[in-house]
């Protein structure tokens, strides 16, 4: 037990004195060894989105018990409760016209529990919302995954409008998480609760894009042996 966890240490420390190149070649390899492994593992995508949105739902229930407990939300972002708000609105009006199914119920529920968590920010607890350290630009991330949309899309059998919003919200969701990266940047402390809460949506970020990445794989396949037949 001790030699296994004096290797983990080594290997941490190891990690630590890598350059940021380094570390972002080896983020970069381990998300797409991870891609592939899901590839080949999981047969339906649909389980993938609904571990994504578990996952995301107990980050949720982390600042649920923050706001309520604590009464504080200082160290928390609203702007990043806002840009999940914006693409859970998306992606829920994309459901009703793409799928309808249970992804439709979760992005509702998970839409439901953010907006009251931004109430109790903007409102409730408005005292302790650190305004001044969430400073990140709301448009940087908007537009810029809002123009990528209108280029890189689906290509389903979908309607056109619904393709383009339908990439918009997995783009903004990838990024959704950066005004929080910076109020903790800013402020120099990660609280236990918020560091959670970020553990947890990178997690539910990485299976959600996972998700669409490996569904529209698997529809283009199905295409290409269409085309065959």
């Amino acid at each position: 037990m001790r030699a296994e966890k004096k290797l983990i240490q080594a290997v941490t420390m190891w990690m630590r004195r890598q350059p940021p190149k380094v570390k972002a070649l080896m983020a970069l390899v381990s998300g797409i060894s991870a891609l592939l492994f899901l590839r080949f593992i999981v047969h339906d995508q649909d389980n993938l989105f609904v571990a994504a949105e578990s996952v995301h739902s107990l980050g949720i229930s982390v600042l649920i018990f923050k706001l309520t407990k604590e009464k504080t939300c200082a160290g928390l972002s609203l702007k990043s409760q806002e840009l999940t708000a914006i693409f859970l609105a998306v992606r829920l009006y994309c459901s009703f016209f793409m799928e309808y199914d249970i992804h439709t119920a979760l992005d509702l529920s998970t839409l439901a529990t953010t907006l009251w968590v931004i109430y109790m920010i903007r409102f409730k607890l408005k005292s302790s919302y650190m305004e001044d350290k969430d400073n990140f630009a709301i448009s940087n991330v908007v537009l810029p995954c809002a123009g990528l949309a209108l280029c890189i899309h689906p290509s389903t059998s979908h309607n056109l409008v619904n393709r383009i919003l339908w990439a918009f919200c997995v783009y903004l969701e990838a990024i959704s998480v950066l005004p929080q990266l910076q109020v903790m940047q800013n402020t120099k402390i990660v609280e236990p609760f918020t560091a959670h809460y970020v553990f947890a949506l990178g997690i539910a970020r990485f299976l959600s894009c996972a998700h669409w990445v490996l569904q529209v794989r698997s529809f283009d396949e199905k295409l290409y042996v269409i085309g065959l037949g």
